[in-house]
Formats: C-alpha cells, structure tokens, sequence
C-alpha cells in the first residue's frame, strides 16, 4: 500500500499537516517477513525499512518508532528478544532516535517491522514525482541484495546450486549485501540539509521492493519524461546470481530490501553533488538522465550500459 501525499499524489510516506504551523508530520508503517535467520540484523534491517521511506521524503529526524512482531507460538523467546535488540540498537544507535513502543501477536509466519515517523517543514519535502528535463540521476547504493539473499538461504538447503561459486566469493557479497541493508539513508538526507536551497534536487526515492526500474517508473508516473540508464553498479556476484535464480536483473526488476536513495537532480548540480557524498562517506553513482518524450515515456537501458561490480562499501 502506498502513502498520499499533501496533494493526493503518491508517496514513499503519508504527509500530514501540523495545524497552524509550517511543519508536516511524516509518517511510514512497513511489515515484512524475515530473509536472515540472525535475529539482531534481521530486527535492523526492518528497522531500515521502516525508517528509510521517512527518509525519502527528505527528514532528517525520526522522531520514534512502534515495533510490529508477528510471532509463533513456538518460536523460542532468545529469537524475539534478538529481533528487538536488533532494532533497538539500529534506532537507538544508528538513528539517534528511540523505540515508544509496539504491538505483539501471535501468527503463523513470523513479522517483523512497525511504524516511524518525523517532522519537517513542509517547504523541504522532497517529493517523488517532480523530475525535471535533462536531470541526472544518483544512486547510493548498488543494486541486487536479494540475489545475494537468496544465496545465503541455498547455503543452508540446497548448496549443491551454488557449486559452480566460490565459497569466499558467496560469503563476501553475502557480508556486503547485509551491511548495505543496515545502513541508514540519513547520511544522504544530512547531505541534503546542509544546503540552504534545495530547489536543485527534483525527486526523490528509496529502492525497495519493486526494484530500481519499478521505482524509477514511480517517479515518471503521469509525466511526459524519460529514463535513460547508461551506468548500473551491482554488488558482486549478484547479476550472475540474479541470472541462475531468475531475477530479472537485466530490466532492473530484481526487488530489493533496504535499498538505496534514488535522486533526479538538476545537471548542473549534479557533479558536485555527488562528490560532496562521497567526501562524506556516502557512495554513491550517476547511473542515468532524464529525457522528454511525448509519445512513449518510458525506462530506457544503453545497451552500452557500464557494469560496475562493487566489493565494498
């Protein structure tokens, strides 16, 4: 489901005025199933996704979080307690923000996730469908955790399908993808603040659950623009995961968890940008442009596109 924005548009987040005041309360309820049998990084990376949609909409402060749990009734209470830790120590240490509380039931298929939210003045939201003719197009982190994911679960079930990989290989974009999965968005976000005008960055998003082309098709909703994609950085040994596993890695519609910032930003400011996140710690691509087309708007891949294979981060 998603969120309405202040004009009905749709949203990463719900957008709700604070009366008689500049402000507008951002707020994001996200529930998903576990990928990792390690509690503490599972309870991050939920931490994550429920966090980075208020992020996304360009606020810098969470303001708290109420936890979700769906749990069995036979699951052994070291695993909750190891979720809730998980998402403390990431709200709490991470975020600088704090846990207000939550919700337990029982339910035969483990839940993990909650409900965030933050305030911002309503002149500094940045929007996901408002690209502009000829901006350029920033990543902040590569693409393809879920094939990685889906690695890490043949390990345990079926490892004769991944006799064909390195051992080490598998275990170091296994080890990537979960770190990029816990790490905040609001180094990106903090980037942004330290500008006095933001009228240069267009639209903004966050990767998740429909891949980088199904969100990238978000921010072209009910335009007359184009995507252009000429640069794709993926971590490593995922697009050849992606190809074994049937991802549709070469449209870009492998899903992702906890995925980067994607921001349609002016040309000429563009550039500079992105060097200002990488002197900051924040990685960061240019992978593409926006185009105008009238008759046929659309995301386009080069079929020149650069591959980059990232082995760190």
């Amino acid at each position: 489901m998603k969120n309405v924005g202040l004009d009905g548009e749709i949203e990463d987040s719900a957008i709700i005025p604070v009366p008689n005041s500049d402000l507008v309360l951002v707020k994001n309820i996200d529930i998903f199933t576990p990928i990792l049998d390690e509690p503490e990084i599972m309870g991050e990376i939920a931490a994550a996704n429920v966090t980075n949609d208020i992020y996304a909409m360009n606020v810098l402060e969470i303001s708290g979080m109420l936890v979700f749990l769906g749990l069995k009734t036979n699951m052994p209470l070291e695993i909750a307690e190891g979720i809730l830790q998980g998402i403390k120590q990431y709200i709490e240490k991470k975020l600088n923000s704090k846990i207000l509380g939550g919700h337990t039931i029982y339910s035969e298929w483990p839940l993990i996730g909650g409900e965030a939210s933050g305030f911002l003045n309503k002149n500094k939201v940045i929007k996901k469908n408002n690209v502009k003719e000829n901006d350029l197009l920033i990543l902040t982190k590569p693409i393809g955790n879920q094939a990685s994911m889906a690695a890490y679960r043949l390990q345990k079930t079926n490892i004769e399908m991944l006799e064909q990989y390195s051992h080490d290989e598998l275990e170091t974009s296994i080890d990537l993808s979960i770190k990029l999965m816990t790490t905040p968005l609001k180094d990106v976000v903090k980037i942004i603040h330290s500008y006095e005008d933001l009228s240069f960055i267009h639209s903004m998003t966050d990767i998740s659950g429909f891949g980088l082309a199904g969100h990238l098709k978000e921010i072209l909703l009910n335009s007359q623009f184009s995507a252009n994609i000429n640069l794709i950085p993926y971590i490593k040994l995922t697009r050849e995961l992606a190809l074994d596993f049937g991802y549709k890695f070469e449209k870009l519609l492998m899903p992702e968890t906890a995925g980067g910032m994607l921001i349609s930003i002016n040309k000429d400011h563009a550039q500079g940008f992105s060097e200002k996140l990488k002197n900051n710690g924040v990685q960061n691509w240019i992978i593409g442009e926006i185009t105008k087309d009238r008759r046929n708007p659309k995301i386009r891949i080069s079929e020149n596109v650069q591959l980059v294979e990232v082995i760190k981060y």
